[in-house]
C-alpha cells in the first residue's frame, strides 16, 4: 500500500514541474527573481485611479478599487481636479491609444523613474529621457501631493500586505515558469554584470600628469515580479532599467503563459548578447540587410543589430519551449495509450494521431516565428533551428551561444517567410478552428460556471456542518456524511481533503499501531485524491494544506526524503494559507538542518 501511494505522490510532484534535490528547495532568488510590490508604482497607479483613469481590473483588483475609493472619500477635491485635468489633457493628445493599459504605460515608466517613497522625486529633465516619460514628468509633483495629502501614505502599510499576498500567490507559477525555461535552456542566468569604467590616475613616472586606467565594477542583476492590484487585467507591463528588470503583473495571472515569461527570457538572454558582442559585430551588414527588407515591407523595426539578435533569440526560445513541452506531453499520453491498446491497428492509430499532433504544433511554431520575423526578429528561424540541437544534446545555451553565432549566415535567412508559407497557412486554419471551438465552449462554460458557483455555495454550507461533527470528535459520523457528499458532489477536492483530515484526526491517540497505520494510509489516499482532482481554479490554500498534511504523515513514518520534497512543494504556494506555510517552513528546517548534539 505504501509503495503504491509513494508512486502516485511522486507523479504529483513531477507533474508540479520540479526536479529539485531533497536537500535544497527551489529558491527563486537563486535565479535572480524577487517578488515584491513597489511603493512608487502603487502610489502612481492609485493617483491615476483617483484622477478617474479606470482600467478593467481582475476580481481582486476590483475589490481593492472599492476599498481605495472608500479610503479616499475624504481627500481634497481640488487635488482630484488637478490630477484629473493632467490625465484628461494627456488623453486628449493620445486619442488613438484607446485602451487604459496603453494610456497608463508612460505613467508606469514615471513610477520607476521616481526616487523611493516617501520622497518620490523625479529625475532631472534631460533629452536623454524617453519621450513618453518626458511627456508625463510633470505628473510627479502631483503624485507627491497625492501621497502626502490624500491619506494614501497612512494606508500604505495595509495596502502593502494586500499586494504582498498577491505576490505570494504568484510564487508557484513563477517557480514553474523559471524552472521550465531554464531546464529547456540547460542553464542558469548570469546574475552579475561586470563593467570596466575608464578613469584617470596619477602617472607613476610623472606625478603632475594623469594617465588612463580602468576599474572594474560588479553589479547584481535582478528580475522583479511586481504584483499590481490596479494593473489592467491580463496585461503584463515590462520595464528594464539598467541591471534591474521589472514585470508588473495583475492578480490571477498564470505566469507560464504570459508576457512575464518573455520578460524573464530577456533577463536571461541579454548578458549573452553583451558577452558575445565581438562575434555579433561582423554580422552587422548582413543583419542590416534583413532589417532593411522588413522596413521596405512596411514594418517598423529597430536598426539596432544587437537588439535584433536579442529579440530573435527570445522569440525562438519562447516558441520552441512551448512546442517542446507540448510534444513531450503528447508523446507521454500516446505511449500510455499504446501500452493499453489491444491490437496492432489500435497502436498504429495512436501513433498516426501523435504524428498529426506534432505537425500541428510544428505549424503553430512556424506561424509564431513568422510573426516575430515580420516584427523585426529576423533571426528567429535560425535560432529555432539551433535550439533543436540543444534539445537533443542537452548543452548549456550559455556555452553554446558563440558557436551558434559563428555558423550564422544572414543571407540564408532572407527566404525564411517564403519557406514557411505552407506551414503558416495550415496553422492559420487551425487557429480559426480553435477560435470557433472556444466561442462555443465560452457559452457552455458561462452556464457551467454559474451552476458550479451555486453548487460550491451549497457544498460550503454542508462542509461547515460536517466540520462541527469533526470538532465533536464523532469521526464515524463525519466520515459517513462526507462519503454521502462525494456521491452528491463527485470529485470535489474539498471533500477529499476533509476526509483526509477526518482520518488523520481519528488516528491521533490510537494505541493500536495497525489500526493507526491503516487510518494514516487512508488519510494519505484522501489527500492524494484531493490533489489529483484539483484544477487551476482550485483554491491554492487547499492544495497547500493537502501537501502539508501529507508531509506530516511521511515525516511520521520517517520517510524523510519524500517528506522534504512534499514540504518544499507546499512552500511554492507562498502564504496561500499562513499557518500551512509556517508549518511547512518549520518542518523543512527540522528535517534538513543537522541535529544539535
Amino acid at each position: 500500500m505504501k509503495k503504491v501511494l509513494f508512486l502516485v505522490l511522486l507523479s504529483i510532484l513531477v507533474c508540479s514541474g520540479f526536479s529539485q534535490s531533497a536537500s535544497k528547495p527551489f529558491e527563486l532568488s537563486d535565479y535572480g527573481v524577487q517578488i515584491e510590490p513597489d511603493k512608487r508604482l502603487m502610489t502612481v497607479m492609485a493617483a491615476l485611479e483617483f484622477a478617474g483613469l479606470e482600467t478593467p481590473l481582475s476580481k481582486n483588483g476590483q475589490e481593492f478599487r472599492l476599498r481605495l475609493r472608500e479610503d479616499l472619500k475624504g481627500a481634497d477635491e481640488s487635488l482630484r481636479t488637478k490630477l484629473k485635468d493632467f490625465v484628461d489633457r494627456y488623453k486628449s493628445r493620445h486619442s488613438k491609444e484607446t485602451t487604459p493599459a496603453q494610456l497608463s504605460a508612460p505613467f508606469v515608466s514615471l513610477a520607476y523613474a521616481l526616487s523611493p517613497a516617501p520622497e518620490l522625486n523625479e529625475p532631472v529633465r534631460t533629452t536623454d529621457l524617453p519621450d513618453d516619460l518626458l511627456e508625463v514628468l510633470d505628473f510627479a509633483p502631483l503624485v507627491r501631493e497625492f501621497y502626502r495629502k490624500s491619506g494614501f501614505e497612512t494606508k500604505l502599510p495595509e495596502y502593502l500586505k494586500l499586494y504582498q499576498t498577491e505576490g505570494d500567490k504568484m510564487r508557484f507559477s513563477a517557480s514553474q515558469m523559471v524552472g521550465n525555461l531554464l531546464d529547456y535552456l540547460h542553464t542558469k542566468p548570469i546574475l552579475l554584470s561586470i563593467e570596466r569604467i575608464e578613469t584617470q590616475v596619477p602617472d607613476p613616472k610623472n606625478s603632475k600628469k594623469k594617465v588612463k586606467a580602468y576599474r572594474t565594477v560588479e553589479r547584481e542583476r535582478r528580475f522583479f515580479l511586481v504584483p499590481d492590484l490596479l494593473a489592467a487585467a491580463g496585461n503584463v507591463n515590462f520595464r528594464n532599467i539598467g541591471d534591474d528588470y521589472y514585470a508588473i503583473v495583475p492578480p490571477n495571472t498564470n505566469l507560464r503563459n504570459s508576457e512575464a515569461r518573455r520578460a524573464y527570457l530577456q533577463f536571461v538572454v541579454d548578458p549573452l548578447i553583451l558577452k558575445n558582442g565581438k562575434d555579433i559585430s561582423p554580422l552587422r551588414e548582413g543583419i542590416k540587410g534583413l532589417l532593411e527588407a522588413r522596413t521596405k515591407a512596411g514594418a517598423e523595426v529597430s536598426p539596432d543589430i544587437f537588439l535584433t539578435v536579442s529579440r530573435s533569440l527570445v522569440a525562438a526560445v519562447d516558441a520552441k519551449e512551448i512546442e517542446f513541452q507540448r510534444v513531450m506531453f503528447a508523446t507521454l499520453t500516446a505511449r500510455q495509450k499504446i501500452d493499453l491498446a489491444k491490437d496492432v491497428e489500435a497502436k498504429k492509430a495512436v501513433s498516426a494521431k501523435l504524428n498529426a499532433d506534432k505537425q500541428v504544433l510544428a505549424d503553430e511554431t512556424a506561424l509564431v516565428l513568422s510573426e516575430a520575423y515580420e516584427r523585426g526578429a529576423v533571426l528567429a528561424f535560425y535560432f529555432a533551428d539551433q535550439l533543436k540541437g540543444l534539445e537533443d544534446s542537452g548543452f548549456d545555451i550559455t556555452s553554446s551561444f558563440r558557436d551558434m553565432l559563428l555558423t550564422l549566415n544572414p543571407v540564408k535567412e532572407q527566404d525564411r517567410l517564403a519557406q514557411a508559407t505552407e506551414a503558416r497557412k495550415r496553422a492559420l486554419v487551425a487557429r480559426e478552428e480553435r477560435k470557433k471551438q472556444l466561442a462555443v465552449m465560452a457559452v457552455k462554460n458561462q452556464a457551467a460556471f454559474q451552476a458550479a458557483f451555486e453548487r460550491s455555495k451549497v457544498l460550503k454550507v454542508k462542509l461547515e456542518e460536517v466540520d462541527k461533527v469533526i470538532q465533536a470528535k464523532d469521526f464515524v459520523e463525519a466520515d459517513t456524511r462526507l462519503n454521502k457528499l462525494l456521491d452528491e458532489f463527485p470529485g470535489e477536492s474539498a471533500i477529499y481533503y476533509t476526509l483526509g483530515r477526518t482520518a488523520s484526526l481519528s488516528a491521533v491517540g490510537t494505541f493500536d499501531e495497525k489500526l493507526r497505520n491503516t487510518r494514516l494510509d487512508l488519510a494519505k489516499l484522501h489527500y492524494i485524491n484531493a490533489l489529483n482532482s484539483s484544477t487551476e481554479e482550485t483554491d491554492p490554500a487547499l492544495k497547500q494544506l493537502c501537501y502539508v498534511a501529507l508531509g506530516r504523515i511521511f515525516a511520521f513514518y520517517d520517510e524523510t526524503n519524500v517528506a522534504v520534497q512534499i514540504f518544499q512543494t507546499a512552500l511554492k504556494y507562498g502564504k496561500a494559507d499562513e499557518k500551512a506555510f509556517a508549518e511547512a517552513s518549520a518542518a523543512l528546517k527540522e528535517l534538513t538542518e543537522p541535529k544539535k548534539p
